[in-house]
């Protein structure tokens, strides 16, 4: 068994010490520094990349403000599954033990947000994953006034979350902290990589010839590199052998990429999954053709301002390809 800790090799693993992310840590913590001392905090913003730490370093830095505080809570909430006020309240609800008499079907959503709002006890913080996927943004204008609670939000970009976003709610978040994630460089990701392996591999599992094949192949995403050294060392079990080879590396960077593509795929919406058919039947389209095609196939069709933001998340997870702008812009497929 070359595995010791099969906890280590998946990408959502929080680990002890968040490797090359040091300055975010302390801009983070700074963010939310003022808890500590039972004051309002501010909001935060954390951009970049898939793959580059935000969802790992967020939940990090809670921890620690766990063992600080002895009276605080957070709630890890993804936007992309809980996309409506709705499903972001009763997360939040949930989060602090408030939904025993919350009905899915009959409980209205403002019921839900008297709730949240009477909650007076310890700072609660909500990480906010995928913000940009949210439809109702009348959401964060609810959290964002109301005292014990903060929210961190998470995202690709910082136009993704506020361009075209309603004035009133612009005007609450606009002056929240924001911190940039660069993606990795291959150096980067082989320290990553190393720590994983010593904390969940044999000593002799792998070579570190093979940790920087992984690293360069990874294209500064964490979650694939892990995902190709996950796929590597079951391989190596699978095959009885004591060692990863450069063989098993060869088969285990495809199967992780297309893994990691499948868990993007199944993230999609059903007018999400609607757009990408189009454009995986079309090869190539332009907005409004694609935009017309989706309006006949749907009863329920979204805003274009919707539809704009589906198309930019799946663009940032390269599910599909896009160039141009405006009237020149067009969709493409990914060979």
């Amino acid at each position: 068994m070359i595995v010791q800790d099969a906890r280590v090799l998946r990408d959502d693993f929080i680990p002890k010490e968040v490797v090359h992310r040091d300055s975010e840590v302390q801009e983070l913590s700074r963010a939310l520094e003022p808890l500590v001392e039972n004051e309002q905090a501010r909001n935060v913003l954390l951009y970049g990349p898939p793959g580059t730490g935000k969802t790992c370093l967020s939940q990090y830095v809670m921890d620690k403000l766990e063992e600080e505080l002895l009276d605080f809570n957070y709630m890890y909430i993804n936007c992309w599954e809980n996309y409506n006020r709705f499903k972001v309240l009763y997360k939040a609800l949930e989060g602090i033990g408030k939904t025993l008499q919350v009905h899915r079907q009959s409980t209205p959503t403002d019921e839900l947000y008297s709730k949240l709002k009477d909650y007076d006890r310890a700072p609660y913080v909500l990480i906010l994953d995928e913000v940009d996927q949210l439809e109702d943004e009348k959401v964060l204008y609810d959290l964002q006034g109301l005292d014990n609670v903060h929210i961190v939000m998470i995202a690709n970009t910082q136009e993704s979350v506020f361009y075209n976003m309603d004035d009133r709610v612009r005007s609450r978040l606009i002056d929240s902290k924001r911190i940039q994630f660069k993606a990795y460089t291959s150096d980067q990701l082989q320290d990553i990589l190393m720590d994983r392996a010593e904390w969940g591999l044999d000593s002799s599992a792998i070579d570190s010839s093979l940790i920087k094949k992984i690293a360069l192949s990874s294209e500064g995403d964490a979650r694939i590199a892990i995902g190709v050294l996950r796929a590597a060392a079951r391989m190596a079990e699978e095959r009885d052998e004591d060692e990863i080879t450069r063989e098993m590396i060869q088969e285990a960077v495809p199967e992780a990429k297309d893994n990691n593509r499948k868990k993007n795929e199944e993230k999609l919406n059903k007018h999400q999954e609607k757009l990408y058919e189009i454009v995986n039947e079309e090869g190539e389209i332009q907005p409004g053709d694609l935009y017309e095609n989706y309006r006949e196939a749907m009863d329920d069709p979204k805003s274009d301002r919707m539809l704009r933001k589906y198309l930019q998340k799946m663009d940032h997870y390269n599910l599909i390809n896009s160039e141009g702008e405006g009237r020149w812009r067009k969709y493409r497929e990914v060979e």
